[in-house]
């Protein structure tokens, strides 16, 4: 499977690591200026997010909604980042993505707000063990990454236009990941397709590990088919990847053996934490209407 301007990766998991860690990443402009802005990074009590933050934060950001699914955690994340600025307005929001009814809650929090300029949308997970969860009755790789993922974009998008400056586009961006590309998707041909991951047979740690891939890859499509009914002058919406990057959450719930691979190929491979926000602000505040609809991957857009 590929995006449609991107070919399958035929190099592998560390192969696809590899190109990425050689691709340069740089910051945005020293110009930059978020000054009056309000921003909600879901996930953001650690790893990439966390770091996204603080550095729209060092970019005068105004407003900061820390989106993430328990709130006490992030409170002591938050705490470092409100005493480095004192004059930024910097909230912590729950946000359970295994929850439907706690996602239409936080859009309709969302809704009160007087200006929303950009979500970025970093949630996921990834985990071994196959777990249905009880309140979705979905998988919860495919539940967390992809169908919240989507549902949250959805609800965010009138709010996001209605709530940005006349003039400006508000902008999203979903989490993805080159892996997408690597996605071997074994039910591609279920019909119907959802209730084909909720099935358990055969899962093992290759299962587990095509399962993230393959809701990476759903986000790609899900970011073209949703560019299609949305106009570049209201909202910009784009998929963006942060490559393999040192000091991200996202393994923490892998057995203690995977985690320990993982420790030693970030040590080796992985870009450091700062270059991994900085794909994170190339996507929402560099790139323009141009990457409406794309998947931006090294900072290069991939329509």
């Amino acid at each position: 499977m590929a995006s449609i301007t991107l070919p399958p990766a035929e190099v592998g998991m560390i192969g696809r690591v590899r190109e990425t860690q050689c691709a340069k990443i740089v910051p945005p402009p020293a110009s930059t200026s978020l000054a009056g802005q309000t921003v909600i990074i879901t996930g953001s009590n650690v790893g990439i997010g966390l770091d996204c933050a603080r550095q729209m934060l060092d970019l005068n950001l105004s407003h900061l909604i820390m989106a993430v699914r328990r709130p006490d955690n992030a409170e002591e994340a938050a705490a470092p980042l409100r005493q480095a600025h004192p004059k930024a307005r910097i909230e912590v929001w729950h946000l359970d993505m295994l929850s439907y009814d706690s996602i239409q809650a936080f859009a309709r929090q969302c809704a009160t707000l007087e200006r929303l300029d950009v979500a970025i949308l970093n949630a996921g997970v990834t985990k071994a063990s196959f777990e249905i969860n009880s309140s979705t009755r979905h998988e919860e790789i495919f539940q967390v990454n992809y169908l919240s993922t989507a549902l949250l974009a959805i609800l965010l998008l009138p709010i996001l236009k209605n709530k940005s400056p006349a003039g400006t586009p508000g902008r999203l961006a979903l989490v993805s990941s080159g892996l997408g590309l690597q996605a071997e998707f074994p039910n591609r041909n279920a019909v119907p397709l959802i209730p084909s991951f909720d099935d358990a047979t055969g899962w093992g740690i290759s299962m587990a590990g095509d399962r993230y891939n393959i809701t990476k890859l759903l986000l790609y499509m899900f970011v073209l088919k949703i560019s299609e009914c949305v106009s570049a002058e209201d909202v910009v919406v784009n998929a963006v990847c942060p490559g393999f990057t040192k000091g991200s959450g996202l393994h923490r719930h892998l057995p203690v053996a995977a985690r320990a691979v993982f420790g030693v190929l970030k040590t080796v491979i992985a870009r450091p934490l700062e270059t991994g926000a900085w794909a994170y602000l190339d996507a929402v505040l560099v790139k323009g209407k141009e990457s409406h609809g794309s998947f931006v991957m090294n900072q290069q857009i991939h329509a």
